[in-house]
């Protein structure tokens, strides 16, 4: 294939994944109530009062829904089109590998936002409170900077989740490999520990307790990218056994 029919399948992979990501959100529309009332039944927002500030704030919030929903079932979607993709330019076995991960990419961002929605916004929201309380201030909050603040904590750990997956598919194309992720493991720590600070509050605990699973989930995905990387090379071995120099 030349470039341009290079650029013309990728086009018509993004469309499709597009297309999904469509898709999802009108089907997020119609589960935007039970995922709302559900939320809104748990701590620590259960009994708080939500308040609209504007006309448009309704409507905002079913469109928040709709496309975290919609995030989700696009997902493995995006995930098969890269895949296929890519799929020219591997070999048989190496597709089939690689075709495995893509169940995985839905797992673990549910994981992800199990973890982000039961662990890490509890305490950020526990902690901005105590701090309005400390000032005196009456708490009256807007229904979209409610979960405003909340997405913006569940969907950058949730997709952070997805680290094992993308390293191991990447080590699996060879353009990874664990010695090279080694090397890189002191500018991956900062750069998960800013994530960690960025998206908790700005106190030690809660730091940690975000940071260290983002560190051992790359610690995770330097393991599993250096088995991916023994099996590549005891194949190399045999193919070159096979059919020598």
């Amino acid at each position: 294939m030349s470039i341009f029919d290079h650029i013309g399948e990728l086009r018509r992979r993004v469309i499709i994944t597009i297309v999904m990501l469509v898709a999802g959100m009108i089907i997020g529309l119609f589960c935007a109530d039970p995922v709302y009332n559900y939320m809104v039944s748990q701590e620590p927002v259960k009994g708080m009062k939500l308040n609209a500030f504007s006309l448009w704030d309704g409507i905002g919030l079913y469109m928040k829904f709709a496309f975290v929903i919609a995030l989700i079932l696009a997902l493995p979607t995006a995930a098969y089109q890269l895949w296929a993709f890519v799929k020219p330019a591997l070999g048989v076995k190496e597709q089939r590998a690689t075709l495995k991960f893509v169940p995985f990419v839905l797992l673990m961002f549910l994981i992800g936002l199990a973890f982000s929605y039961y662990v890490v916004f509890p305490m950020a929201f526990n902690f901005t409170t105590d701090v309005a309380k400390h000032l005196n201030l009456q708490e009256t909050y807007g229904v979209i900077q409610y979960f405003s603040f909340l997405f913006n904590i569940l969907i950058p750990i949730s997709l952070l989740f997805e680290l094992p997956i993308v390293i191991m598919f990447l080590t699996k194309l060879r353009i990874l490999n664990p010695m090279r992720l080694k090397k890189m493991r002191k500018l991956a720590y900062f750069v998960l520990i800013v994530i960690g600070v960025v998206v908790t509050p700005p106190d030690f605990i809660s730091d940690s307790l975000v940071a260290a699973p983002l560190i051992l989930l790359y610690e995770i995905s330097v393991l599993l990218s250096s088995v991916v990387y023994k099996k590549q090379l005891l194949a190399d071995e045999a193919w070159e056994e096979e059919f020598g120099s």
